[in-house]
């Protein structure tokens, strides 16, 4: 017998999980919409992939039809080379959110605690509570660090994991080597310490905080890398942790099944052997980081010393409606963070030059 409209408008559906309704969505920084349009809002390399690699991914595309190695062995050996480790202490994902996912579904259950600083990284939030946990934020400085005296105060008997994002996303800001021992110094053994590092190429700050030489030293430490960013990789998604043995392998266990693909694990292993060629590029985008800065400070702006390959604007009470109209009006994408702040993501001179008129401009009240 047919349904009624009045049985077919009460029937029933399955229902998502009441912890999706607490969950905002990734906010991605906006695309391009034409070639003079500058995409500065999401972090990505201004660059295309290092010269070297570019024919290597094209090869790879070749194999496309056949499954990926589903554990990247060879990637994995010659991340091990790079930083002559142990590969079994290595686990590949896509990205190093990927890795940041399947570390919260191996070590958090339901009503567990993850602590990180805030504002960070966008996804921390959503991927705890993905898993059930409970996010536990804690404000910046008012210099935009890590506050560690009080995360080390936030953990509790139901802490999982701490999460330190350096340099830090958005603000670009690092962390010594004495405060990030200091404060391990402080963590019970039995919560794992995440350090991600997507920015570490980019760091040249004397005495910043290395996490990869903790390693042997210490069993409750983890640390995130990935290629999207230096290495110009970030549309193949493919990154790595790297961390006490149990630790990779419980990340393998917990990983999608063929998750990062044959170009990407190919594009990776190429660009490790690139050293010279990142070395360039990297040296050129610190050189104009120093500028850039150095000029947005001369003009009358705040901005903490960015270890990032982008700088940030703290709103300070300022509206930021007018400031992003002005970039907008000058086809400049840049990531506005609620009302706290704008991050810019450093591109070439040219480029740079135009996010510096803006910001001229709109100091000297042009754009107002």
């Amino acid at each position: 017998m047919p349904e009624s409209s009045s049985t077919r408008s009460v029937r029933r559906s399955p229902a998502l999980r009441t912890a999706l309704s607490a969950i905002p969505p990734y906010a991605p920084g906006r695309r391009a919409s034409s070639d003079l349009t500058a995409a500065l809002a999401s972090n990505e390399s201004h660059f295309a992939p290092l010269p070297s690699v570019q024919q290597v991914v094209q090869n790879a595309a070749r194999t496309v039809n056949r499954y990926p190695d589903m554990t990247s062995t060879r990637l994995r050996e010659e991340i091990g080379a790079f930083l002559q480790t142990d590969p079994g202490h290595i686990a590949v994902s896509p990205g190093s959110v990927g890795a940041l996912q399947q570390l919260v579904t191996s070590f958090c259950d339901e009503g567990d605690e993850v602590v990180f600083a805030w504002r960070s990284f966008e996804a921390y939030p959503i991927l705890v509570r993905l898993a059930g946990a409970r996010p536990v934020p804690v404000p910046l400085t008012a210099d935009e660090e890590h506050d560690l005296d009080a995360m080390a105060a936030a953990i509790t008997d139901r802490t999982r994991m701490v999460l330190l994002c350096v340099p830090n996303n958005p603000t670009g800001v690092g962390m010594t080597q004495a405060d990030l021992v200091a404060f391990l110094d402080r963590v019970p053994p039995t919560v794992l310490v995440v350090v991600d590092e997507a920015y570490a190429e980019y760091v040249d700050s004397p005495g910043h905080a290395a996490a990869l030489s903790l390693l042997d030293e210490r069993s409750n430490v983890c640390v995130l890398r990935t290629f999207s960013k230096a290495y110009g990789l970030a549309g193949l998604r493919v990154g790595y942790a790297v961390g006490p043995a149990h630790v990779a392998d419980g990340l393998r266990r917990a990983a999608l099944p063929f998750g990062v693909s044959a170009p990407a694990q190919e594009a990776a292993i190429a660009s490790l052997a690139a050293a010279g060629e990142l070395h360039t590029r990297v040296t050129a985008l610190v050189r104009e980081r120093r500028r850039v800065v150095d000029a947005v400070r001369d003009q009358g702006w705040s901005v903490p010393d960015s270890q990032a390959n982008f700088f940030w604007l703290r709103a300070n009470g300022r509206p930021l409606s007018r400031l992003l109209t002005a970039f907008d009006d000058a086809q400049i994408l840049v990531r506005p963070f609620a009302d706290e702040g704008i991050r810019i993501t450093l591109a070439d001179r040219a480029t740079n030059d135009r996010v510096l008129r803006v910001l001229s401009d709109v100091r000297r009240g042009a754009a107002l």
